[in-house]
């Protein structure tokens, strides 16, 4: 197991949701956070509530400059997580370009900037930990999600890459897929969600899991089970079944 205490991590999307729960459970186990997203408003409300040290640091992930002034406040850090996202459910039929851009450059590309923005130091130094927020919707393409769907399987893919690279360091990768998880962004969603989360529970996979050495996890475990099986579908038999 991890040893949380006095641990210094920079959780980037965490002014809600998931986010803000994983901040919550942290800081209870002795983390220092640094808390970052857009809305400096809702970071400080969060860090009012928190009992560890905290610290916000806004950021614009779609903005390099914004990424880089960010990560030269943040000093020497043991892991960073990146749990930023951006979705609007839509058919490719119902295509909106500024959407689907938007989820692209901040769900997959900001996960690149931020990255790219401390996984030098850290390997510099052959020690951290890289927590990525992929999601189950990645594993094949779905109907419904153009944009989304495609930025994280980006975001899997670059996990995946990274820990072939980094999996004899110092400097651990790992990437949690979540399915339905209750936040603002599946309130947009009109049509019925399977095994759907809070986000404290879902918070709670994660801590579980960022303690442990192991790479990959998929959650809820039943529910992982039919996305990690797809994979293997020929496609006359996924797109009967998935579409």
């Amino acid at each position: 197991m991890r040893d949380w205490a006095g641990k210094r991590y920079w959780l980037v999307g965490a002014s809600e949701g998931l986010g803000r729960a994983l901040a919550e459970k942290l800081s209870t186990l002795g983390v220092e956070l640094i808390l970052s997203a857009r809305n400096a408003d809702r970071l400080a409300e969060l860090a009012a509530t928190l009992s560890g040290k905290t610290q916000i640091l806004p950021v614009d992930i779609s903005d390099s400059a914004s990424v880089r002034q960010a990560a030269s406040k943040l000093g020497d850090l043991d892991g960073v997580v990146f749990l930023a996202g951006a979705y609007w459910p839509q058919s490719a039929q119902d295509w909106d370009a500024d959407e689907v851009e938007a989820m692209c450059d901040i769900n997959f590309t900001g996960a690149a900037r931020v990255i790219g923005a401390v996984i030098g130091p850290m390997v510099a130094r052959d020690q951290g930990h890289i927590v990525l927020t992929g999601s189950l919707s990645g594993f094949r393409g779905l109907p419904g999600a153009i944009g989304y769907a495609a930025s994280k399987a980006g975001v899997m893919a670059l996990g995946e890459s990274m820990h072939c690279d980094l999996r004899k360091t110092g400097v651990q990768v790992q990437v949690l897929n979540p399915g339905f998880i209750k936040t603002r962004l599946t309130d947009k969603n009109n049509f019925s969600m399977p095994f759907i989360m809070e986000p404290d529970a879902a918070a709670q996979e994660m801590v579980d899991f960022m303690g442990t050495n192991g790479f990959k996890k998929s959650f809820p475990r039943v529910f992982s089970w039919l996305f990690r099986a797809s994979q293997v579908f020929p496609d006359w038999l996924y797109y009967r079944v998935f579409s």
